[in-house]
């Protein structure tokens, strides 16, 4: 079966690049209605330096290629983002440092770890409107499906499910935490950016799922 190894983390993260760079716009708008306006430039610019990163010094274990993403994007991305991304890489990086890489159906695990590392740097709590109400619905529906023995092409699917419809439910939530926060019942109606961008992230780890489990039928 094909793991969550360096190469498997390079695609994804690359992909998340280009998905981040073609929403750059819709992101900043969104942005503008609760927040400063900035989020999908920083998202765009902080993954595009995650890619040229790897791309420049391949690694090669999957630990190595999560510290070298959080060392680029805090780089790149010095407000909040930064350093909540930058946690989530590192705490992957942390539980995903064995001698043996994780089979490619425990894509939950990952998302788990990048969920941990958000919410311990950024004390959110789920229903605060922030990236974490995608990222843990997306880990959460990942493991359900890879406990109910489902094939790769159907965990990717329900994480993908799981993380629009998280996404969408962000609009009716208040936001408590960051500079929405200041709007108060005024933030409701709204998509939270952090959580659409962190959407964008975990449909880039799908589609690298799924052309995984599309070659692995083709052999």
């Amino acid at each position: 079966m094909d793991r969550i190894d360096a190469d498997f983390v390079a695609d994804a993260l690359r992909r998340a690049a280009a998905r981040l760079d073609a929403q750059r716009g819709w992101l900043c708008a969104l942005d503008g209605e609760i927040g400063d306006g900035d989020h999908g430039t920083s998202m765009a610019n902080g993954f595009d330096a995650i890619a040229r990163a790897l791309t420049a010094t391949p690694p090669a274990r999957t630990a190595e290629a999560l510290r070298l993403a959080a060392r680029a994007f805090l780089a790149e991305v010095g407000a909040t983002a930064g350093p909540l991304y930058a946690s989530a890489f590192l705490e992957a990086a942390a539980r995903l440092n064995g001698p043996q890489d994780l089979p490619l159906d425990r894509l939950g695990e990952l998302l788990a770890a990048l969920a941990a590392g958000i919410a311990r740097r950024g004390k959110a709590q789920p229903g605060d409107k922030t990236m974490l109400d995608v990222w843990l619905p997306a880990a959460q529906a990942a493991q359900r499906a890879a406990r109910d023995g489902a094939e790769l092409a159907r965990i990717a699917a329900d994480t993908r499910a799981a993380a629009a419809a998280a996404r969408d439910e962000t609009a009716s939530l208040m936001a408590v935490r960051g500079r929405a926060a200041r709007l108060q019942e005024r933030s409701i109606g709204h998509l939270d950016p952090g959580a659409a961008s962190g959407a964008e992230i975990i449909f880039a780890l799908c589609d690298a799922v799924t052309d995984r489990a599309s070659r692995g039928r083709a052999r």
